[in-house]
Parts: structure tokens; sequence; C-alpha cells
């Protein structure tokens, strides 16, 4: 009885895993080997012709190309992290207010970040009147214009997320022991120094971890960039895509397939990174 005790306290859990996970995964798979329009109760096998269609025509993929402005901006947000993070590790004034500034975006429920930032962009909003006393005029088409849409929202999630990478590198820096860092400062160690020598090998699981989360993310980005374009003016993803096809061309079997592929490159992209740079504990230089 003794053994069996703890699982009864996993059974509602497992239960609610399987239910809400597990079960709609299998059903994705099952559904990409078929023509599904989503509505009728019949629906036939038609091999990997879903896959084919995915591989074969060019524009399913052109739109992971949008990916690539939030993975630029993610590297941007793990960089911004990583500085406040050990700016806000020292003893500074008001450092707790500024802890909450920076993760308060993370706790924000993301339609509303979205409905908040439509206005923020609209021409001659409020983000043309902070440049118009910089002297930067025009009431530019931040979301409308396909050479910017794009740069505006990969900037909304990096202060979305920014806190996230945040909150990860400053629980490191504050984990690392203090001995260390008073050692390096009797040797005569500056704060690049601390950071290079001692910071930045403690980190390097976490700054992994980071890597993994903004490599998923940018393949994955969906909320923002729906909420606040729909996708319109070149700002369409992968997943925005996929959404399409099944709820407005009721191509259920063809979203799932590219659900399915969008799973497995997400995997193999955390595979390769985990193979590049293992998650080992790095001795301190």
């Amino acid at each position: 009885m003794r053994a069996l005790t703890p699982w009864t306290f996993l059974v509602v859990p497992l239960a609610f895993l399987v239910a809400f996970s597990y079960v709609p995964i299998v059903n994705m798979v099952v559904y990409s080997f078929t023509d599904w329009d989503g509505i009728s109760p019949d629906y036939t096998f038609t091999g990997l012709d879903n896959y084919t269609e995915i591989f074969t025509r060019r524009e399913l993929f052109e739109v992971f190309l949008t990916s690539l402005y939030y993975l630029g901006a993610s590297v941007i947000q793990i960089v911004l992290a990583l500085y406040f993070a050990m700016v806000l590790s020292f003893n500074l004034r008001f450092r707790n207010l500024f802890k909450g500034i920076i993760f308060f975006p993370y706790l924000v429920n993301g339609v509303a970040i979205g409905f908040v930032f439509l206005y923020f962009f609209q021409p001659g909003g409020t983000f043309d009147t902070f440049l118009g006393a910089f002297g930067i005029g025009g009431g530019h088409l931040w979301l409308g214009d396909p050479d910017l849409v794009n740069y505006s929202l990969a900037g909304v999630s990096v202060w979305r997320f920014l806190g996230l990478n945040f909150v990860l590198f400053l629980g490191g820096i504050q984990s690392i022991p203090s001995e260390l860092y008073e050692a390096a400062e009797m040797d005569g160690a500056n704060r690049r120094q601390i950071f290079r020598h001692i910071v930045a090998p403690m980190l390097r699981p976490l700054i992994g971890l980071s890597t993994i989360l903004a490599v998923s993310g940018s393949l994955s980005v969906f909320e923002i960039p729906y909420i606040m374009t729909g996708g319109s003016g070149n700002s369409e993803t992968f997943v925005i895509q996929t959404v399409k096809l099944a709820f407005q061309f009721n191509k259920t079997g063809l979203a799932s397939a590219a659900a399915v592929v969008l799973l497995l490159l997400i995997l193999l992209v955390t595979w390769v990174q985990r193979r590049l740079v293992p998650d080992r504990r790095t001795e301190i230089s």
C-alpha cells in the first residue's frame, strides 16, 4: 500500500495529461494521413499525400522566413536579459522595482498585449509621437508596411518575453556562491572579468535552455502576429498558416500534417542544439 500511495495522488493529473495532451497528439498524427475537413464525420486515408503537398508547395514553407525576424529578436532578448540580470544582481537602489518592471510584461495576457500595441503602432499614435520628440517625423505604417511589420511584431515579442529569460538568468547568478565573487574582487577582477570567468561558465546550462526556447518559440510564434495583423502583410507565420488551413479552408488533414512537421522540426532543432552544446557543468577558469 505504501508503494501505491504516490500513484493515488498522480492518477488525476496523469489522466488529464493523457486526455488533453497525448490523445490529441495521437489523433493529430492519425488525421495527418487523411483528407478530413474537420466537420464531416467521415474521412478517407490518403497515405503520405498531405506530407507530399507540404514539402512540394513552396508557399507553405516560405512562411518560415518570418521566423528569422523572431529568431533575431530572441538573440537581442537573451543579451538584454543577461545584461539586466547581471546589473541587478548587484546592490543597486530600487533594484527590486526594476526587477518588477522587467518581469511584469511576461505576466500580462498575450491577447491584451496585442490589443495594447495595436494602438501603440497606429499611424500618428504613441510610437510616432515618441519618435517625433526626437525629430523623427512621419506617420509610419508600422503594421501595414510589409517592410516594417515583422520588425514591429518582433519588437513586441522582445518586450513581452524578456522577463522570462531575465528571471532565469537572475536566479542562476544569485545561486553562484558569494565566495567566488569575493575571491575575484580580492584578486582585482572587474565586473567584466567576473562575468567572463565566473558568471558565463556557470550560466551555460541556462543559456542553452534559453536558446532552445528561443528557436522553438520563433518557429511556433502565433499569438502576437495573429492578434495584431492576422498574418497579413508578410507577417504570416507557420502556425497562423496551419490554423487557416484547418479553420478557414477546412483542410484539417493537411493542417494536422503541418503541425506534425512543426513538432518534428522543433524536436530536431532541440536535439541538434543539445548535441552541439552538451548540458554539462563548465569548470570556472
